[in-house]
């Protein structure tokens, strides 16, 4: 396939995928029809692995996971009709999770590409129920996703604060992530992961592209590394917020971040502890807990201050300058240091950021989407409008930022038309919902977050 067409494509391959121990080298191999092999490899430092037969059972159990999850950002390149998997076969409850992460997962990518991907993929059942997977022998340990942003520093801290051992894990080469977990002071652990190469030049010659649910991907990833270092759990820091979408007219609810929320957590932890290893947890640690409540929780100490960064944009640039971790135009620059403003001091915000974004005109549409005024809330991993209308309010009645540009036009154009009980912060910090945070761990947590 020396030129990539993507209208002529039949067929998406999962072709085989390996891993070998003695490396720490997953390889994950995809086609479409009969055209090239791509692969994808996953390196998890600290190779050799030892692995008596039910962690290596384990281990199989968790490539072939990560091999289905992985394929979507390939899948997406052509979005065929018919899936194909070479190397194994998979059961019905594995068929049930790869279609919803691929359906939902890829639903703003397919929103934005006007494509319907409902019924259309199916992936082929081959295999009978799969016996429930024993448990691996695995150590109380966690291994914690850190992202850079104010969330995993927050469940970092409160692990910290409650005794247990962990793990500050990720992915990939960002300086910015690197940066910050050295500043936890905790063990740390950065896998590899290299895309296959073919898939670049795809895009070049007009494949399908878009948003992936990296989310899925990622948790995928930590579960294969914590069954290689023998650990029990794999946390990440997904708050209440990000299970609710965009709403678009005409199209319903579309989540960008739809592998951040309850439905993917659930749906994933249940199938890693039936069909990987019964005594491996994944959670997320800030699910009970509201945007705003999670920062509430940061601002408790300026530890981060010159170091976490939740900006898109700019995550690739590490700088001295506040002004180099956050370029402050974006969605995710507007709503942390909305979210922030309430819980911190005006010139600490102001000089994390480099600059007070609620004084700038031109920031106006921006701040507008995130109240979802006049605009849907934005496709970014942002709280809900309703967070947002607060914050917004609470500083509309504060002397210091009450005199600021944006602050000012909304209480006087967007604030009387919006109902004074949903302005209000304290019942949006409120703690509760479903979890997956194991029942002791959550017992010894939640007066913490809660005071």
């Amino acid at each position: 396939m020396t030129t990539f067409d993507k209208s002529s494509i039949r067929i998406f391959r999962f072709v085989r995928c390996d891993f070998d121990a003695d490396s720490g080298v997953a390889r994950l191999v995809y086609a479409f029809d009969d055209g090239p092999e791509l692969t994808e490899t996953v390196t998890i430092p600290g190779a050799p692995f030892t692995l008596d037969a039910t962690r290596a059972q384990a281990v199989e159990q968790a490539v072939r996971l990560l091999h289905l999850i992985t394929g979507v950002s390939y899948y997406k390149a052509a979005v065929p009709n018919e899936i194909r998997i070479d190397g194994y076969a998979i059961d019905a409850a594995t068929a049930v999770l790869m279609e919803q992460v691929y359906v939902h997962g890829l639903g703003e990518f397919a929103y934005r590409n006007g494509l319907s991907l409902h019924g259309r993929v199916r992936f082929p059942v081959g295999a009978p129920a799969q016996p429930a997977a024993p448990t691996a022998g695995l150590g109380e340990h966690a291994l914690v996703a850190i992202g850079g942003g104010k969330d995993s520093l927050v469940s970092i801290e409160a692990l910290r604060g409650a005794g247990v051992d962990q793990t500050v894990t990720w992915i990939g080469g960002s300086q910015l992530i690197a940066a910050c977990a050295a500043r936890t002071g905790l063990p740390t652990l950065n896998i590899g992961r290299a895309l296959a190469p073919e898939l670049f030049e795809y895009n070049r010659q007009g494949a399908w592209n878009g948003h992936i649910p990296v989310t899925a991907i990622n948790s995928a990833i930590m579960v294969l590394a914590a069954l290689l270092h023998g650990v029990d759990q794999v946390v990440f820091s997904n708050e209440r917020s990000a299970s609710y979408g965009s709403m678009i007219p005409g199209t319903g609810e579309v989540n960008h971040q739809w592998s951040k929320g309850w439905a993917f957590e659930l749906a994933f932890g249940e199938f890693v502890q039936s069909h990987v290893a019964a005594d491996l947890h994944y959670y997320s640690l800030l699910r009970p807990l509201s945007e705003l409540a999670v920062a509430r929780q940061f601002a408790r100490t300026d530890h981060y201050d010159a170091h976490f960064s939740s900006c898109n944009r700019n995550f690739h640039l590490l700088g001295e300058r506040p002004t180099n971790r956050w370029c402050g135009v974006c969605p995710k620059c507007h709503f942390v240091f909305l979210a922030l403003a309430p819980f911190m001091p005006k010139p600490r915000l102001v000089g994390i950021f480099g600059r007070n974004l609620l004084d700038d005109a031109n920031q106006t549409a921006g701040f507008d989407a995130l109240l979802e005024y006049q605009d849907h809330k934005p496709f970014e991993c942002v709280g809900e409008g309703q967070e947002s209308r607060a914050a917004m309010a609470t500083l509309g009645d504060r002397p210091e930022w009450r005199e600021d540009t944006i602050v000012a036009r909304f209480n006087h154009e967007i604030r009387p038309q919006l109902d004074a009980v949903e302005l209000t912060v304290a019942p949006l910090l409120e703690i509760g919902g479903e979890h997956r945070v194991p029942a002791a761990l959550w017992e010894r947590l939640r007066a913490n977050f809660a005071a």
